[in-house]
């Protein structure tokens, strides 16, 4: 039988949590403009025109941009253990933070799986510092798992000793001063004269990833909170970026 205590108890705990809001925030419009008018969501950012692009609805559950820390604390009485992942997510507008179990029992390999979630952003956000965010998940005493696995967006965790703890590297990049910057693809060259400090390279923002460069179409609206879209310029400077 599966030892996962009941998730609204879960849940309950990780509302208890709080966490730091860093990074960005959307975007106010102006007094009077609607916020349509703001960076459509899938579309080029800071564009006012085209069709309204569809968002996610309002309370819409999605892994987070990646897990940096999985621990499994073990009550020296006994009792029950304590999953607790750390990570990031894309930005501020991310919320209630949670483990969510895809066992349904015993796995033939003894390794519990885990989705680290949130309630994501409806509409597009500017990039900004990635936001940590973390969840716990409690199971109880006598539980049949030897490992615990947790999945984010773009990776995955497994501690294979209980207790324990495991990590892996934050992304390099956040994008959050990338705007004015020159890109480079990957496996292309530096553009000779320009800074290193004034350059994103496409091989160290390990997440999806869409560039629309001056001679591009844009196929489709279709929203993603954890896809950082980059517009670029003539130059091959980044005009203007968002997570949509």
């Amino acid at each position: 039988m599966n030892k996962i205590l009941p998730l609204a108890v879960a849940g309950a705990v990780v509302a208890a949590l709080s966490f730091a809001t860093l990074g960005a925030k959307a975007q106010t419009p102006p007094a009077g403009q609607p916020a349509a008018a703001a960076s459509p969501a899938g579309g080029p950012p800071g564009s006012t025109e085209g069709p309204p692009p569809a968002g996610l609805p309002e309370g819409t559950r999605l892994p987070f941009l990646v897990v940096t820390g999985v621990e499994v604390l073990r009550s020296p009485r006994g009792g029950m253990d304590i999953v607790r992942a750390h990570g990031l997510a894309s930005s501020g507008g991310w919320k209630e933070p949670h483990l969510l179990p895809i066992s349904s029992g015993p796995s033939i390999d003894g390794t519990l799986d885990l989705i680290f979630q949130g309630t994501s952003p409806s509409q597009a956000e500017p990039p900004g510092p990635l936001m940590p965010v973390e969840a716990i998940l409690p199971i109880a005493s006598g539980h049949p798992y030897k490992a615990v696995r947790v999945r984010s967006a773009t990776n995955a965790i497994t501690l294979k000793a209980l207790p324990g703890y495991q990590e892996s590297a934050a992304p390099k990049e956040d994008c959050a001063k990338c705007v004015g910057k020159t890109f480079v693809a990957k496996g292309a060259a530096a553009p000779a004269g320009v800074a290193a400090t004034d350059i994103v390279n496409e091989a160290d923002l390990p997440f999806p990833l869409r560039v629309i460069r001056p001679t591009d179409g844009i196929p489709n609206y279709i929203y993603d909170p954890n896809r950082l879209t980059l517009v670029l310029s003539e130059d091959g400077r980044i005009a203007d970026a968002a997570w949509d």
